[in-house]
């Protein structure tokens, strides 16, 4: 009888000090509050079923935050005006919404509230509130009161249907902060800080007189930080960070002195990614160091970021700088090719010290493709290499363009060969990625020769030849890249992506046609 009490006491015992060990453990390394995801529908629209779909996969990796960046695509019912033509319906989107909520994903809208407004401020129906008249990325933030009603109303049919506790009032990469005559005025009597904060303190109270907790992007106020505390208390900063240092913005402690909560935000698609080249090591990286940082430093949230394009157009003006059309300067790859990361993500997330991203790799390679270790082998030397670009017409780091074709040409000549096992489709997105890759470098080669000081106009006939090759080439990567992507973006997007990507070499191939070579 003694023995077994004896032995009670010390399983009583035992179980106290572990669970005591546990709440230490998890008092130093706390779970995050919010474990989203944002999506950018700028561009690359996803249909009503892929977006479900998407929220599936979300929720089967234990997240339970979305962040949507509706854009032009929410359906606006006093501004109808704003809505493009990929726009989602009121019911599309109010389906969307309970269907998430039925699954554990919170969405929360994100409306820009200062800069990123080309898509509102393209319309004459807007056109007082801009800041500048040819960049028309950013109201004026000293124009409160006719921004006031446009953003109440915004911002009360979002809250109208979207049951979330928060909203995403964007705010970064005001660039034309005083800019305009009246905006440098008051930049020399109070200081940039208190320009942008009085603006953004007037969206923050209309988002919190909503019943809500306003959500902005760190780096202006980061930047900036002198007014800071004028803004409510409520607010929540987004400390975007794509692999740089720490702080990368500013002093983001000080800010968390002041009584203000922050998340986290890395990215998984973002500069300089784009159709023929993702970063992913630093991508990889970026998960690895930045969410235990993030952990460590107390925020609340982590929200991953997938930018389809960088937020910068260009325009067709018209008389007077009205637009006639703008289109988008950088586009990335669709994210149906970037599963890896969204599950490396999903790892980071649950491992409370630092996730091993190369046995993440090894592991996901094998268990989600069947690949042998030398298919790994194979696959990892394409995730790792070089993400270079050409940049006006030379590379940054290569000796030529010939170098870069015979580099990946390699690379790409042995994804090829890989032997997928499972999930084919997934794998054939890297198989695409590559080929485009290829068709960029090879059309580079073709211009760089064109712009050559050794150019004469006997070689024209040669380059048409190898364009017509360039040509008859994507027609089949662009149907490639239309299976792949069916039911995930819309038809007509698709087209015009396809359309896009090859809209250099046609430019080319006319200038050249029209010399009429034999």
């Amino acid at each position: 009888m003694r023995f077994n009490f004896l032995y009670k006491m010390i399983l009583v015992a035992y179980v106290l000090i572990a669970s005591s060990c546990v709440a230490i453990a998890q008092k130093e390394q706390p779970d995050f509050k919010v474990k989203g995801f944002h999506l950018d529908l700028r561009i690359q629209v996803m249909t009503p079923d892929a977006l479900k779909a998407f929220a599936d996969e979300l929720a089967g990796f234990g997240m339970n935050t979305l962040v949507m960046e509706y854009e032009a695509t929410y359906p606006f019912e006093k501004h109808a005006t704003i809505a493009n033509e990929y726009s989602y319906s009121r019911e599309e989107v109010k389906d969307f919404v309970s269907y998430c909520n039925s699954i554990g994903i919170e969405v929360i809208p994100l409306q820009q509230s200062l800069g990123h407004l080309e898509y509102i401020l393209r319309n004459p129906r807007y056109s007082d509130l801009k800041e500048d008249r040819q960049d028309i990325s950013q109201v004026c933030p000293m124009k409160i009161e006719e921004s006031k009603q446009l953003f109440t109303e915004l911002f009360t049919d979002m809250a109208e249907m979207h049951d979330s506790d928060y909203m995403h009032i964007g705010g970064d990469e005001t660039r034309l902060l005083g800019h305009c005559p009246l905006c440098q005025k008051r930049v020399e009597e109070v200081g940039t800080s208190k320009l942008f904060v009085d603006y953004m303190s007037m969206i923050t109270q209309i988002v919190v007189d909503l019943g809500k907790k306003p959500v902005m992007w760190a780096d202006i106020i980061l930047k900036h930080p002198e007014a800071a505390q004028e803004l409510p208390k409520e607010t929540i900063f987004v400390d975007w960070n794509y692999g740089w240092k720490i702080n990368h913005f500013g002093d983001i402690p000080a800010l968390q002195e002041k009584g203000f909560s922050f998340w986290g935000s890395p990215a998984i698609r973002s500069h300089p990614d784009n159709w023929y080249v993702t970063d992913w090591k630093t991508h990889f990286k970026n998960q690895r160091d930045f969410i235990p940082y993030s952990r460590n430093a107390g925020y609340e949230g982590m929200v991953m970021t997938s930018w389809s394009t960088s937020g910068v157009y260009g325009f067709t003006w018209d008389v007077g700088y009205s637009v006639v059309d703008m289109v988008q300067l950088r586009n990335t790859y669709p994210l149906t090719g970037f599963r890896i990361l969204i599950a490396s993500y999903a790892e980071a997330l649950k491992t409370k010290d630092t996730i091993n991203t190369e046995k993440f790799i090894e592991n996901y390679s094998k268990t989600r493709f069947g690949l042998s270790i030398k298919d790994t082998e194979r696959f990892v030397a394409f995730l790792n290499s070089s993400p270079e670009l050409i940049v006006n017409g030379k590379p940054k780091e290569s000796e030529s363009i010939g170098e870069m074709i015979k580099y990946f040409g390699n690379i790409r000549d042995e994804l090829i060969k890989v032997d997928v096992k499972d999930n084919v489709e997934e794998f054939a997105h890297f198989k695409l990625m590559a080929d485009l890759r290829m068709h960029y470098l090879n059309f580079k080669q073709v211009e760089a020769t064109y712009n050559s000081v050794d150019y004469t106009s006997d070689q024209a006939p040669k380059l048409l030849k190898q364009l017509d090759g360039l040509i008859a080439e994507a027609k089949d990567l662009n149907t490639r890249f239309y299976k792949l992507n069916a039911g995930f973006l819309y038809d007509a997007e698709l087209n015009d992506q396809n359309a896009l990507r090859l809209q250099q070499v046609e430019v080319l191939h006319d200038r050249l046609s029209k010399l009429k070579y034999d």
